[in-house]
């Protein structure tokens, strides 16, 4: 491609807080683009760690020679919706801030690596701005609100039913409680499919939840209605391929590419027969149910602890109470190590200090960086036998493929390269150099040049929206916390300032961690959305403004607000409760 290009990229999370295959397959796409002498800039997401206003959501960072803007998100209603499973995937706060950026950065080629907490709405603005959009789907969150399609259990989805009913179940009972758990399983399956379906249509009268339940129905059919907008899908796998095909997506739009990474760094040694030596066995990636490391530990402890080693890299805080369970597992084992983390330059160097990858997957892998990383590096891959990684891992050649979850199957494949110390070499031998990220890189250009040297002209979809454009920056002030009044929410928050309201807000958000609080000390309350959030466009002057909690029952209650400072809380009346988070005046 001649001409440089401006290309704005997605992603769900990115670097430097988040380094998991997504974000470096995203990042090593944008280093690759920017050497050949193109622009990028990055779009993605962060959580929020407080309660923010919706223009205090957006902020931008430099990185390595690009600008990345970035979403703080959170399960809470903002912009104006008030539903959080369709903010999941129809975030409209985001999409007006995209269109934006769009607006003003121009960009050539929007290309979408991922869309979870940014939400589909992205699409729509991208092809009604007449910009050429691809995506690359990295997992599978356009077809599974959970992005794994994996059960409760470790059972493997076969994807969303036709009314998103089980979808419905599955979600319920992974965020509404043991309680809900239980009595889920007591249901039907053609229950929950009728329910859903009726509620969806509208034909059910509103009931707790039931808005929540139609926007899960409606998720599916949305996302891939946007998905058949784009110019190109470019899907890394078969397996993805026929996912995406199965739940309604446009055959004619998918073209094949495997991905690509770095491949500056390996220095691709053939592993020596074993020998005398033990077996060095490793594992990289999320210390997380769904990834099976508990597998490998069970059948590493099955091994003679003289002849096998087992090296675990993995952040030890994103899921404690798995990462406590893995170290139960491994207790007394001195032959098993948690490493903790390593920046992602230097993976080349931890993976040569292996004799062999495990990747022991209870899900449907959509092959994962760490697979070439390790081919890569000349070090056979022991995987756990779902389409994706059979894509890259063939049994008996470049590594072994064993029955997901399987400990016994995987203890046996770990028996078979200690009897046979010479196998292990055979297999380095046959490990094949996967794609360098330039050689990926130079596929989506290609890719993009097909598409953009057609002179088809961008053609904007009926139902595509076009967004009114967030300002990037309002300068707004605010005041945010939380209050309880007669042990319930508010039903209305007002500041005032010389016996006049500045600002007011109807619409109070969830904090279960306050719910918590009340609880410990023996008080509880019906609803846990006591938080709020109240926008302020002038300077304010603390000392002299009141706030005013308006109670569902009719108690009013007023205090002065320089009584309550910020990070502090009280009584503030008989009944009610107020606590300040922050507050920021409104910039000039």
């Amino acid at each position: 491609m001649a001409n440089p290009l401006k290309i704005l990229l997605t992603v769900h999370q990115f670097l430097p807080e988040y380094f998991s295959g997504t974000e470096i397959l995203t990042y090593s796409v944008a280093q690759a683009l920017i050497k050949a002498g193109h622009e990028v800039c990055v779009f993605t997401g962060f959580p929020a760690r407080t309660h923010l206003p919706d223009a205090q959501r957006f902020d931008t960072y430099e990185l390595d020679g690009m600008k990345v803007h970035r979403f703080y998100h959170a399960y809470v209603p903002m912009g104006e919706q008030t539903v959080v499973t369709e903010i999941e995937y129809d975030n409209r706060l985001t999409a007006r801030y995209f269109a934006a950026l769009l607006k003003n950065d121009a960009p050539d080629i929007v290309h979408f690596f991922h869309l979870s907490r940014l939400g589909s709405g992205l699409i729509d603005a991208t092809v009604s701005a007449g910009i050429p959009a691809f995506y690359t789907p990295t997992d599978f969150w356009s077809v599974c609100p959970t992005s794994q399609l994996l059960l409760g259990g470790g059972n493997v989805c076969a994807g969303p039913s036709a009314t998103g009913g089980n979808c419905v179940r599955h979600v319920a009972e992974l965020t509404r409680g043991a309680a809900v758990k239980r009595a889920s399983k007591l249901v039907p399956d053609w229950a929950v499919e009728m329910v859903t379906r009726l509620t969806a249509n509208g034909t059910l009268p509103q009931y707790p939840m039931s808005s929540e339940i139609a926007a899960m129905s409606r998720r599916r059919p949305f996302i891939v209605e946007r998905l058949n907008w784009l110019r190109r899908i470019i899907s890394p796998t078969k397996l993805m391929t026929g996912v995406l095909i199965a739940n309604g997506v446009d055959p004619s739009r998918i073209t094949q590419s495997a991905y690509g990474i770095d491949m500056q760094s390996y220095n691709a040694s053939i592993v020596e027969p074993l020998d005398a030596r033990p077996l060095t066995i490793g594992f990289i990636g999320t210390l997380a149910q769904h990834k099976g490391c508990h597998v490998l530990i069970e059948a590493v402890r099955k091994l003679d602890a003289t002849k096998a080693r087992l090296k675990i890299f993995g952040n030890l805080t994103d899921f404690p109470d798995y990462v406590a369970r893995l170290r139960t597992l491994a207790a007394g084992a001195d032959n098993i190590e948690f490493c903790g983390t390593f920046p992602n330059a230097e993976v080349a160097n931890v993976i040569a200090k292996f004799d062999l990858l495990v990747v022991p997957s209870l899900w449907y892998e959509n092959t994962p960086l760490v697979v070439y990383s390790a081919l890569a590096a000349k070090r056979p891959v022991i995987a756990s036998h779902f389409p994706g990684l059979a894509e890259a891992v063939t049994h008996g050649e470049n590594g072994l493929l064993f029955e997901p979850g399987n400990v016994q199957a995987l203890t046996q494949a770990f028996s078979k390269l200690l009897a046979e110390p010479n196998f292990i070499a055979q297999l380095s031998r046959n490990c094949r150099p996967p794609k360098s990220s330039v050689q990926y890189v130079d596929e989506l250009l290609a890719i993009y040049a097909q598409d953009l040297g057609a002179g088809v002209k961008q053609h904007i979809p009926k139902g595509a929206r076009s967004f009114e454009p967030l300002e990037q920056s309002t300068g707004q002030g605010y005041i945010a916390g939380w209050a309880v009044i007669s042990n319930d929410a508010p039903m209305r928050l007002e500041i005032l300032g010389r016996g006049k309201v500045l600002s007011h807000t109807n619409r109070f958000l969830p904090r279960p961690d306050v719910k918590a609080g009340f609880a410990r000390q023996g008080v509880s309350f019906s609803s846990d959305n006591v938080g709020f959030v109240v926008n302020l466009a002038k300077p304010f002057d603390r000392n002299e403004m009141k706030l005013r909690v308006c109670g569902k029952d009719g108690v009013t209650t007023e205090f002065d607000l320089h009584t309550l400072a910020p990070g502090a809380s009280a009584q503030v009346h008989p009944g009610c409760f107020v606590g300040i988070d922050q507050e920021q005046q409104p910039q000039s």
